[in-house]
């Protein structure tokens, strides 16, 4: 007799849930998925190499007058300490009073950022930095977002410190002045900044704006009530201006020399008004004595 496979009453069925999708749905699904990761890799390493764009509002710190400056944020206190320390020493070493004024002057063409700082009754080179890099060419800022850097004088107060910048360090050159103004000159936020990376702003290393920035605090804190920044194209000697000579503004430059002639002769930053759109300079101290000594 042989022995027959019994099998007991069928168990209960599982549910049976929703239909998966079709495999080739889940490939192209998981290619989609793929292609856009490594689209998204190369975006940002291509956005990795890109220029800045320049200071904006929205990280310049405005304060009233009379608001204490804020610590220095952007860089380490230690780091800060040990910069002032050096840049004291290096005024004392040179005659200079730490806190002195300061004059600042700046060569397009040959890239000088120069620091002038007060001894006695006139201003002497202090230092000579080299600007790591400005976006356009010679010539004035017409309009935002022509990537230009400006010319003419400015002048800086404490409020236009920003130690918060995204730039390491920052200050403001008061672009666009009553003369910009006059002549319809749009844009804002001109910095000199560090990071030497510009987009219409005057970019230094962060090595050199630290010391730059300390010179600006420490004379704002000291009681000057805001330094000159006079900017120009060259240093406005009559063989530069004939070399590098450009229609399109020499009637502008023309209107610049009288200010980059005054502080020559005069060592002393001169004053500089707007009237009727255009640049006026008073005499300084030493001209003025000059003339009264004439018969």
């Amino acid at each position: 007799m042989t022995e027959t496979n019994r099998q007991g009453p069928p168990g209960p069925r599982e549910p049976l849930g929703p239909p998966g999708p079709p495999r080739r749905y889940v490939a192209l699904g998981a290619l989609i998925l793929g292609l856009l990761a490594a689209g998204t890799a190369w975006w940002l390493s291509r956005g990795s190499g890109r220029q800045r764009p320049p200071d904006t509002h929205s990280h310049v710190t405005h304060r009233p007058e009379g608001v204490p400056i804020p610590t220095t944020r952007g860089v380490s206190q230690a780091t800060m300490r040990t910069v002032r320390a050096n840049v004291h020493a290096a005024l004392r070493q040179g005659g200079f009073q730490p806190g002195a004024a300061i004059f600042i002057r700046i060569l397009k063409h040959s890239r000088a950022f120069e620091v002038f700082v007060r001894k006695g009754r006139t201003f002497k080179l202090f230092r000579t930095y080299r600007i790591c890099t400005f976006s356009g060419e010679l010539g004035p800022k017409l309009a935002r977002g022509d990537f230009q850097a400006p010319e003419g004088f400015y002048r800086v107060t404490r409020r236009q410190l920003n130690p918060h910048s995204s730039y390491h360090l920052s200050f403001d050159v008061g672009y666009p002045n009553a003369y910009d103004r006059a002549h319809k000159r749009t844009g804002s936020a001109i910095m000199v900044h560090g990071n030497c990376v510009s987009a219409g702003c005057f970019a230094m290393t962060d090595t050199t704006i630290r010391e730059i920035y300390v010179l600006a605090e420490d004379a704002l804190k000291a009681g000057q009530p805001g330094f000159s920044v006079h900017i120009f194209p060259f240093r406005m000697t009559p063989a530069r201006r004939k070399r590098l000579a450009d229609p399109r503004w020499g009637g502008f430059w023309s209107e610049l020399q009288p200010g980059y002639d005054a502080f020559e002769r005069s060592a002393r930053p001169p004053k500089v008004h707007v009237r009727g759109g255009r640049y006026v300079i008073a005499a300084g101290e030493a001209d003025q004595r000059r003339r009264e000594q004439q018969p």
